[in-house]
């Protein structure tokens, strides 16, 4: 089987789809390889460190039997896909209708890897659970370099330095991840989540847990149920009230499909210490903030709130390589030795499948 890995084309994503580590392993695994020119470049994977891994570096990977890319192909990648192809990606398939009628159109077989199954086997193939780690890492960093405070606290000669206090809002991977990394610079964290069964998780990185007397249910995915109308006005007026408490907040609820929930009023803002940090990975979606500009850093009432998207591609080498982790097991598990084998009874291999030629009844 061979699998292409185009250069990305959309604007900003420094990430590659593969990288040579992961080459090297397919191709003892029986699959053949072609890179674009320049493919790996912006994530510091150059192409002869592909072509000593045994890919080859090719003008046209379209032309291979499978597609790997990072994100949905441009209209115009679409063209270059054929019928019967496969492509992995992250395709959107609950916002970019139109991307995934192209692909209905083209007859490709497309894997999308935000539908990937929350199960125990498909766990290798998690990427929205990669490219979180990287964004809750990212997130604290870009916080600490923004607040006009250290982080950790210091004894010097001139008398001591209090540490400062971060408030993560949601414990999936990026809030605990950004919990982690901001404990290890010396903060004092505080995580708040609407699902109290992952109160323990928050504690044992040892932070604390903010109790707003809201609670959630967990959906079958692991995902936070959505609240009612009722109980967000309630955690927007709880939260009004503490996050003064706090230098830096970090907020990553996220609703697959749907625009993410409002957590934080212009109105909680405004009752911040100026020189306050709000950094909101949820601006692709709108934003947790209601001050959130998306893809852009702002102050607002003397608080800079940062809405960069995309903030794994800000660390291409590592997340490539995390993703690239996630795509080969897709690889594999879609075709074992090297030769594809779609099994649609899989739940895998259907639940992560968004669009497929239909077989015509003879």
């Amino acid at each position: 089987m061979r699998v292409g890995v185009p250069r990305e084309s959309a604007a900003g994503e420094r990430r590659v789809a593969l990288v040579p580590e992961l080459v090297s392993r397919l191709v003892d695994g029986g699959f053949e390889i072609l890179i674009e020119p320049g493919a790996g470049n912006a994530a510091s994977f150059p192409d002869t460190s592909y072509e000593e891994a045994g890919a080859r570096i090719d003008g046209d990977p379209y032309q291979a039997d499978a597609v790997v890319k990072v994100l949905a192909p441009s209209a115009e990648e679409a063209q270059r896909l054929r019928e019967g192809q496969v492509l992995i990606g992250f395709l959107q398939p609950l916002t970019d209708k139109e991307g995934i009628e192209r692909l209905t159109e083209r007859g490709v077989t497309a894997f999308a890897m935000e539908s990937i199954p929350r199960i125990t086997r498909a766990q290798p193939m998690d990427a929205l659970s990669s490219q979180a780690t990287v964004s809750g890492y990212k997130a604290t960093l870009l916080a600490a370099e923004r607040l006009p405070k250290f982080f950790p606290m210091l004894m010097t000669a001139a008398g001591t330095v209090a540490p400062a206090k971060v408030l993560v809002l949601g414990a999936g991977v990026a809030g605990l991840q950004a919990i982690a990394t901001a404990r290890r610079l010396g903060a004092v964290v505080t995580g708040f989540d609407v699902r109290p069964v992952v109160r323990e998780q928050i504690e044992s990185l040892g932070a604390n847990w903010l109790d707003l007397g809201i609670v959630g249910e967990e959906t079958e995915g692991g995902y936070a149920q959505e609240l009612s109308e009722e109980q967000q006005r309630q955690q927007q007026e709880e939260l009004e009230q503490r996050l003064p408490e706090f230098d830096v907040v970090i907020t990553t609820a996220l609703i697959p499909g749907r625009p993410a929930p409002r957590l934080i009023p212009a109105s909680a803002v405004a009752a911040m210490r100026p020189g306050s940090v709000i950094v909101d990975l949820a601006a692709e979606t709108g934003g947790n903030c209601e001050l959130t500009e998306p893809g852009e850093e702002v102050v607002r009432e003397n608080v800079t709130i940062v809405g960069f998207t995309n903030l794994p591609s800000t660390m291409p080498f590592h997340a490539s390589q995390l993703y690239a982790r996630n795509v080969a097991a897709l690889l594999h598990h879609l075709a074992p030795e090297g030769r594809l084998v779609l099994d649609f009874d899989d739940e895998i291999t259907a639940g992560a499948c968004v669009t497929r030629r239909e077989e015509v009844p003879a």
